[in-house]
């Protein structure tokens, strides 16, 4: 195998992992709280890492395939930023029923406490900021990304392409 090829697939399987990280350790040590569709962005991340991982296994010319579909993987991780940045900005409706946040009505104390989520949920359309006083949501770092990830990935595999083994 090409070792540019390896080296791509290498180094995809560090940038998904470093972006699924940021997204881990905000929620861990940031205190931030994912929305159901922040947590659907960090899916093709994952899969990213796992088509990486088995690139790295398989002869050259099915290794190229795994890249080529590892972009299209983040490429569809970066439609998914995109819907979440229209939902911020409300250009649109979220797509996910999940997303509007609890509504906690009447009733006895106990049944309002019976209602309530298991785990702490924010609505969608609510932008979530990593840096204060930078006014760009997580969601929108996100699609900036996986733009220049499936950009980067395109430009080698239409370089490598073109330039032979």
């Amino acid at each position: 195998m090409v070792p540019r090829l390896r080296v791509a697939l290498l180094l995809s399987v560090l940038a998904a992992a470093a972006a699924l990280g940021v997204a881990l350790a905000s929620e861990a040590y940031g205190g931030l709280i994912p929305c159901p569709l922040c947590l659907i962005e960090r899916w093709p991340y994952r899969i990213a890492i796992d088509v990486g991982l088995i690139g790295l296994l398989l002869p050259r010319f099915l290794a190229r395939y795994a890249l080529v579909l590892l972009a299209f993987v983040v490429l569809a991780g970066a439609a998914v930023a995109f819907v979440h940045v229209g939902v911020e900005l409300h250009f649109w409706p979220s797509p996910l029923p999940e997303c509007a946040a609890p509504h906690i009505t009447g009733g006895t104390a106990s049944q309002i406490l019976r209602s309530m989520p298991d785990l702490p949920s924010k609505s969608c359309d609510e932008p979530t900021y990593l840096i204060p006083f930078l006014p760009v949501s997580m969601a929108a770092m996100n699609l900036l990304y996986a733009l220049v990830f499936f950009g980067s990935l395109a430009i080698f595999l239409v370089r490598s392409r073109w330039s032979g083994p």
